[in-house]
């Protein structure tokens, strides 16, 4: 497939079927790359428009090599030319604010022939130290060691990109030292945590949603991303075929992650049976709907939220939403399942991810393979028939059954009631119309009169909105 000449401007297909031309007219005074754009109906329409574009603007159709050209310059034509038509939406969005918000401030003055590999060092150095943009509070004044080293890939690809065009004669970021490679240590729920966790989700609503990405370990995108289509109850098995992500604030839907993402996904006979009873009360054709509008999929990010609060009511440790991933495939390898298969399950490019990712052993592993060694050097068959006292091992009494709190708050979709005077009672409903919520209030001389009147009123506002 063949590319641009330099300095001809990108042209891109866009989702809503227009073809869009953008070209770099420019540079503010942070190096940061100012462009003008043009839309049309048509690919061709599309580069004439581009032409006319350039000839009013007087923009030359090479760009400025050799030491007229910096190097925030060259990584921006870099990024836009050969990176960024290949790139997912959301991963263009991570490039683009590494490139643009850290690379070019901070090194992209330095002429792009003159730049040397003691820059390159020196600028990571700065990041570890005092590189953070946002949330210094929260996080300190450094990033990560993985952030540094993927800053050093998109300096070294386009780097790599410029000897090939025969703008420098070396790489300078070929002989950069980087940091190690450390894996953040993995947040997994224990068992009776993800009970504790089932039974109040259960409580709000929000069961079968925590229930089949425990049970499958999707992405949090491909699990708002499923339709009811996707779903094969005759053969167990989910169809992952799109993810729900957010964008520049916009809740995009777009094809999976990668290729081995869009992926078949066995389903247990619970989740199989889990799911055919929520179907029956399915009023859209996505798995979990928007509660404000149920022709759109579930918000993610509202959902992570969601998972803090029932995490946090079921007295639980505090885990990401990735986590619950992480949950399933340690589970899985708890239960004897090889590496090959969960990888296929979990959409990962290739078994050394799978691998890398979970290198750690679980206490449930430690004890199996102990047993095993029982077994093999000891010759002990049954812990039970050896020599080995484990009363202190085994708890005197079952644990306690978890109750849901249902404490200061309601479930989704079902008003509320407060007291206002001694003998009045209001309940409030408050559907959202077109984006916009539309209270309505009922009364009542007693709570429990106002809470009847008020599951009356949700009732026919419902049927009312053709929501029942």
């Amino acid at each position: 497939m063949g590319r641009r000449k330099n300095g001809t401007g990108g042209v891109s297909h866009r989702k809503d079927g227009r073809w869009e031309a953008r070209v770099v007219i420019g540079y503010d005074e942070k190096g940061l790359p100012k462009t003008k754009n043009v839309l049309a109906h048509t690919k061709g329409e599309c580069l004439k428009k581009l032409k006319a574009l350039k000839e009013s603007l007087e923009i030359e159709e090479k760009p400025k090599y050799g030491k007229n050209m910096t190097f925030g310059e060259w990584i921006d034509f870099w990024f836009r030319e050969f990176c960024s038509p290949r790139l997912k939406d959301s991963t263009k969005q991570t490039y683009g604010y590494r490139i643009y918000q850290q690379i070019v401030p901070n090194i992209g003055h330095i002429p792009l022939n003159e730049l040397k590999t003691s820059d390159l060092q020196a600028f990571y150095a700065h990041l570890n130290t005092d590189g953070r943009l946002i949330r210094r509070d929260l996080n300190g004044n450094g990033v990560s060691d993985s952030h540094v080293r993927g800053i050093h890939a998109h300096c070294n690809a386009s780097l790599k990109k410029a000897v090939e065009e025969g703008l420098i004669i070396k790489n300078p970021a070929g002989d950069c030292k980087l940091p190690p490679k450390r894996y953040a240590e993995m947040k997994v729920l224990t068992h009776e945590e993800m009970h504790r966790m089932l039974v109040q989700a259960k409580a709000e609503g929000m069961f079968e949603l925590f229930f089949l990405d425990l049970s499958t370990g999707l992405r949090r995108g491909e699990l708002f991303g499923l339709q009811w289509d996707d779903v094969d109850f005759d053969k167990k098995e989910l169809h992952i075929k799109r993810q729900v992500t957010r964008i520049e604030g916009k809740l995009t839907i777009s094809t999976p992650k990668t290729k081995r993402s869009a992926r078949p996904v066995p389903l247990s006979e619970l989740a199989v049976y889990v799911l055919s009873e929520y179907k029956k009360n399915a009023t859209s054709k996505w798995l979990f709907p928007s509660p404000v509008n149920p022709d759109n999929p579930r918000d993610p990010a509202a959902c992570r939220k969601r998972l803090s609060k029932i995490l946090e009511r079921a007295g639980c440790k505090h885990v990401r939403f990735h986590d619950l991933r992480h949950t399933f495939a340690t589970m899985a390898l708890e239960n004897g399942i090889d590496i090959k298969t969960l990888a296929e399950i979990l959409g990962h490019n290739t078994v050394a991810t799978t691998i890398n990712t979970y290198t750690h052993s679980t206490a449930e592993m430690q004890a199996s393979a102990a047993k095993c060694i029982d077994r093999v050097i000891g010759g002990v068959e049954d812990v039970a028939e050896a020599d080995i006292d484990v009363a202190d091992e085994v708890p005197s009494e079952p644990a306690p059954v978890f109750e849901p709190n249902t404490g200061k708050y309601r479930k989704r979709g079902t008003g509320y009631v407060k007291q206002l005077s001694e003998n009045c009672w209001q309940g409030r409903y408050s559907p959202t119309v077109n984006g916009e919520r539309m209270p309505r209030n009922v009364y009542a001389e007693t709570e429990a009169e106002c809470e009847a009147k008020l599951a009356e009123m949700i009732r026919e506002v419902k049927k009312e909105l053709g929501r029942a």
